[in-house]
């Protein structure tokens, strides 16, 4: 059970990198007002968590309901989360975890950005939304599904209360850490997903078998 967990935490840290979403909302509100600051760091993470939640809750019925195997889910969400991987060790952006420079030309232009960007991808992103799926599916542990989606929507709780905080003291964290120092943390969690997103597409690809 404490490896599962341990595997929910780093894939949903790594996922959602708070630290990157805090440089990124500093770099959008450096004109704000505290206040202001604060009530979107709140808005936006509450509306990411209400998103990555309802996603948990109805996503294996969607697949269902398009016919899609979770076995096929997990090899796609695989793929994705890999390319993001790449994106995080490269220092690239591709719109998978950041936004394009057209969003960001917009957000510019915004007063209240916790639903877009900030929400929406920063927080909960394609990858975020993939990553609650894929560990809600594992069992791992040998752990019934209603018990492991707890652990998980627990664990996410725990990354959007971290995420949270980084919002809160993002124009401090900024000074303490660098740009230099969040790319650092950047490429090192990006090696790491890289590897849990490689070993999702094996599990994939092992229940792809199991069931020809």
């Amino acid at each position: 059970m404490l490896d599962f967990i341990f595997n929910a935490f780093i894939t949903l840290f790594v996922v959602i990198d708070p630290v990157g979403v805090a440089t990124i909302f500093a770099a959008l509100t450096f004109n704000e007002t505290e206040a202001h600051r604060r009530t979107m760091a709140f808005k936006g993470s509450l509306i990411a968590a209400i998103l990555l939640l309802a996603f948990t809750l109805v996503g294996a019925w969607l697949l269902e309901t398009l016919g899609i195997s979770l076995a096929a889910f997990r090899i796609a969400g695989g793929i994705l989360l890999f390319f993001l991987a790449i994106d995080m060790v490269l220092a690239r952006d591709s719109g998978l975890r950041s936004t394009t420079l057209r969003e960001n030309e917009e957000a510019a232009t915004r007063q209240d950005i916790s639903v877009f960007p900030l929400a929406i991808p920063l927080i909960a992103g394609p990858g975020g939304l993939t990553s609650m799926l894929l560990l809600t599916d594992t069992g791992g542990a040998g752990l019934g599904g209603p018990q492991s989606t707890l652990i998980v929507i627990a664990v996410l709780f725990v990354v959007l209360l971290i995420t949270l905080a980084s919002l809160l003291v993002a124009g401090r964290l900024i000074k303490v850490i660098g740009v230099t120092g969040s790319g650092v943390i950047s490429r090192v969690l990006g090696i790491l997903l890289a590897a849990l997103a490689v070993q999702f597409v094996i599990d994939g690809l092992q229940a792809s078998f199991s069931i020809l």
